[in-house]
């Protein structure tokens, strides 16, 4: 059997063992009850976690071959050759018009060459694959260090009219501007000259996977509550209200409360879950996924509907197929705050629609073989910004009265 294969067979495994305890240990002490079912919830939430690791290997190989057949022009071909140079030895002769031929753009005034195509393209995939939110989010490209844009909040009025009758002048849009918290997010890799002259080391594939996982740790957590000062700003850090969308001021998220301090309600504890759903325009649910922490998602999986008794999470028993909760995809994020006394430690939204991630194009790479001698670090750095786009599109939770 192949490995995702035993993670599927293991996660039904794991998800009947933990139904047969939830029902077993109904009248057993609450110390002793949540005890087991946590250690039954660990295994569970392992083997999602090999299902995702087999999951992302085999979409990365798939990756690799079909990138082994697309042709690349000469231009970008003597880029990457050019830059080989330069990262193993440190040689950038002529590198910085070989870049603007291949890439169009010029040496940035703080030095440093772009990656190259090829390179790049292998970081951004992997950025992607690992930083949740980048993976939910609307993603736009930029030439510039900042990025707008214009979204009608009121909308035009319609309407309908005879073929000969007379056209009613329409009311004047209401229009709200969204700006990007933007930041550098930069990477700080060491390498040893020896392995760089080492024929047989993919100096490349290891500039590229060092740059991708620093620049997603630092993503995850700046998409999910990042203060919007020199970082983009987190979706969990807009201001929130309990207002309904008709009342409530553009660019604030709706919180919908739990009803009690930092916990969930004492009975029914996820009512409040479904309360979230339907708070939620129709035209934002499809496509809505949930995002919480890997600690509060061993909470909700015990969670039954009051009136069909039925677990409201479901794990994804087939490749490809993710968990569910409430039918809808829940997508794990570490830097979503911990549960605790207003706190707001679960999201539920179309991401698409409601929030923004914006990278200016290319990663920037300064070689340093001088600081830490005999090694040599590389300073890889990007320009990255975040925002909300639509306060509507996204509902949090907030572990609170009201």
């Amino acid at each position: 059997m192949s490995d995702l294969s035993i993670a599927i067979e293991n996660i039904g495994r794991d998800w009947e063992a933990f139904k047969a305890a939830d029902a077993a240990t109904k009248s057993r002490g609450e110390a002793e009850r949540k005890e087991i079912l946590e250690k039954i919830n660990n295994a569970l939430t392992a083997s999602e976690e090999a299902k995702k690791a087999a999951e992302f290997a085999s979409t990365k190989a798939g990756r690799l071959m079909a990138a082994g057949g697309t042709e690349i022009d000469a231009e970008k071909v003597e880029h990457k050759q050019a830059f080989g140079k330069f990262l193993r030895k440190g040689i950038d002769t002529g590198l910085g018009e070989i870049e603007r031929k291949a890439l169009s753009i010029g040496t940035a005034a703080d030095g440093g060459y772009a990656l190259p195509e090829q390179i790049d393209a292998m970081v951004q995939k992997k950025v992607v694959d690992i930083s949740p939110i980048r993976g939910i989010a609307t993603v736009v490209t930029v030439s510039t260090n900042d990025y707008k844009r214009l979204i009608d909040v009121r909308g035009t009025a319609s309407g309908w009219v005879g073929e000969t009758a007379a056209r009613p002048a329409t009311n004047t849009p209401q229009l709200y501007e969204a700006a990007a918290f933007m930041g550098e997010v930069y990477a700080n890799l060491t390498a040893s000259q020896t392995s760089l002259d080492d024929i047989f080391f993919d100096a490349e594939a290891w500039l590229a996977d060092g740059i991708a996982t620093e620049f997603a740790r630092a993503e995850g957590a700046a998409f999910v509550a990042g203060s919007g000062t020199n970082q983009p700003k987190g979706f969990m850090a807009y201001a929130t209200a309990a207002t309904a969308d008709s009342s409530r001021a553009f660019g604030t998220l709706e919180h919908i409360a739990t009803g009690v301090a930092g916990d969930w309600a004492a009975s029914n504890k996820g009512d409040v879950l479904v309360s979230t759903v339907y708070k939620l325009k129709a035209a934002h649910r499809a496509g809505a996924v949930w995002v919480t922490n890997k600690a509060l998602l061993s909470e909700i999986r015990a969670f039954k509907e009051s009136t069909t008794n039925a677990y409201m999470w479901q794990p994804g028993l087939a490749a490809g197929q993710p968990s569910t909760l409430l039918g809808y995809e829940v997508v794990e994020a570490e830097d979503v705050a911990a549960k605790a006394a207003s706190s707001l430690s679960l999201a539920f939204g179309n991401f698409k629609n409601g929030y923004c991630v914006v990278d200016r194009v290319g990663v920037r790479t300064l070689r340093d073989p001088y600081t830490n001698k005999p090694n040599v670090q590389f300073y890889a750095t990007k320009r990255t910004g975040g925002m909300v786009l639509d306060s509507e599109a996204i509902k949090v939770v907030k572990f609170a009265v009201s």
